[in-house]
């Protein structure tokens, strides 16, 4: 509120605010003494003068009072990312693998890295029982080394697939050499591959064993696909 002391002519004028932020203030100005009753201010302009007044104690209020803090809408929760199951070769799927096998001494025996990747299925029976027990659990682009013993690669060596055929036995015209490997006809189930270890006058021994039996393979194995 504003309040004006009583005036004369000789005196000061004294203007008091009061504001709501706590911040009293007085402004005094002062009449020159010369000032003669047909000199005085005209009331419109004390008027002006202490609006003016009563303005700039406003805006002094409104510098010293601290500005409202401007609530934070509250922040919508950022959802956790869902997690992902990763894809592994399991048995029925059919996959494709790069692969390089060795023997002990380091000896390369098979490898697909020169060519296309080998594809099969797993648990179709076309591997080496090791080979497709160490894809399943894999990862598209994982890559593992591993040793496959003999008992899961190709089996042991047997003596009882050795045999001895009599010349007589084979097709005519045929001229077996040491290493040669040829197809042989069972009395009873499918035909197998045999390799002839020696050759005598009148008979050939051939074995029926694979050439890998009895021996651990190491594989350096890529998966590049899963179907």
């Amino acid at each position: 509120m504003v309040s004006i002391a009583p005036i004369s002519l000789r005196s000061n004028i004294q203007v008091t605010c009061a504001i709501p932020s706590e911040l009293a203030l007085v402004f005094c100005f002062s009449i020159p003494p010369a000032v003669e009753y047909d000199h005085r201010l005209p009331m419109n302009k004390l008027r002006i003068i202490c609006l003016l007044l009563v303005c700039f104690s406003l805006v002094l209020a409104g510098c010293g009072t601290q500005p409202a803090e401007l609530e934070t809408p509250p922040s919508s929760p950022i959802p956790a990312p869902e997690e992902t199951t990763a894809v592994v070769a399991k048995n029925g799927d059919t996959v494709k693998v790069h692969y390089t096998g060795t023997l002990e001494d380091g000896t390369v025996f098979d490898s697909s890295m020169e060519g296309e990747p080998l594809e099969f299925t797993l648990g179709a029976g076309k591997m080496i029982p090791g080979f497709e027990d160490a894809i399943t659990g894999m990862q598209v682009g994982q890559s593992k080394t591993l040793t496959i013993p003999a008992e899961e690669a190709y089996g042991p060596r047997r003596a009882d697939r050795v045999f001895l055929v009599e010349r007589e036995q084979l097709p005519e015209g045929l001229n077996p050499q040491v290493g040669q490997r040829l197809q042989m006809l069972q009395t009873e189930g499918p035909t197998i591959t045999v390799i002839v270890t020696e050759v005598f006058e009148t008979a050939i021994v051939v074995d029926a064993n694979h050439p890998l039996a009895g021996k651990d393979l190491t594989f350096e194995i890529e998966l590049l696909e899963i179907k």
